[in-house]
């Protein structure tokens, strides 16, 4: 059994369900999932398929070529398509916060990421065990002021060597230059709390608990030129009240970190997320 998984987004016009939906019939594929969403305000349409083919000289090659003699000049789409049973790559930067890294690696040893991690990237050695005790080769490339062009370069070819789909920033403390950005287009993920830009700073907790908040929250987003302004994948918050001092509010937004990063990781994994003008369309 052959799956494959299909995004299309284009001007909104009459006929392009119909059209895929009877061009897959035709290469005798079954549609097992299919969502779709209109922005009217732009006037762009979004699409998410799943379908599947039994026979045995069915190609994604193929059927990409197909695809696009037939229907992408005819509707001007944009698309991409993917063999469902190919896990992406992805490599974890971090720094020396460890909670985003033993969420990630724990739901990746239970099977539940479908994904393959070749390797762990820092920028110091601190976490270097944890990598060691679920077997996930380490890489440490010291970053400082005077050594940040060659050490992009090393993480360049680290990147290159491996293959690699997508990275995540698992609280990794370094600002991404353009060159790993215009490498990775949205596809690169980061995770912070959803103070921004109420509370900047090293301290933003402590800010956040002189001020009063009643809720706190975490954001996961693609990384852009405009520091922490890409789009945002996921979301979660949480109320907090006057009883709760700042080493409570600290470990709430750690939990909100995790979960929101994993879910962001989850739902690029699977290829339900799509990118438009700085927005995201996420399908369930």
């Amino acid at each position: 059994m052959n799956k494959i998984t299909l995004l299309i987004h284009c001007n909104d016009q009459p006929n392009i369900i119909a059209s895929v939906t009877h061009f897959i019939a035709n290469n005798s594929g079954n549609i097992v999932y299919i969502d779709q969403h209109v922005d009217s305000e732009q006037n762009i349409f979004f699409m998410r398929l799943e379908c599947e083919f039994e026979s045995d000289s069915f190609s994604v090659e193929n059927f990409k070529e197909s695809f696009s003699n037939t229907l992408v000049d005819k509707f001007n789409l944009e698309w991409r398509m993917y063999a469902a049973d190919k896990k992406p790559k992805m490599a974890l930067f971090v720094s020396k916060y460890d909670h985003c890294l033993y969420d990630i690696l724990g739901r990746y040893n239970s099977g539940e990421l479908f994904l393959d991690i070749p390797f762990i990237l820092s920028n110091h050695n601190d976490l270097k065990s944890i990598a060691d005790s679920f077997k996930v080769p380490f890489h440490h490339i010291p970053v400082t002021k005077d050594t940040k062009h060659e050490a992009e370069k090393k993480q360049l070819e680290l990147l290159d060597s491996h293959n690699i789909d997508f990275i995540v920033l698992a609280r990794y403390m370094q600002i991404v230059s353009n060159r790993l950005i215009d490498k990775y287009p949205y596809k690169i993920i980061n995770i912070h709390h959803s103070f921004l830009p109420a509370f900047i700073g090293a301290k933003p907790y402590h800010s956040a608990y002189k001020r009063g908040v009643k809720i706190i929250g975490a954001t996961s987003h693609y990384i852009t030129e405009e520091l922490d302004a890409g789009p945002i994948i996921e979301q979660d918050v949480t109320r907090v009240s006057h009883a709760h001092s700042i080493k409570d509010l600290i470990a709430k937004g750690r939990d909100l970190e995790k979960i929101v990063l994993s879910n962001a990781i989850k739902l690029h994994a699977n290829r339900k997320v799509m990118v438009y003008n700085n927005k995201t369309v996420v399908f369930s």
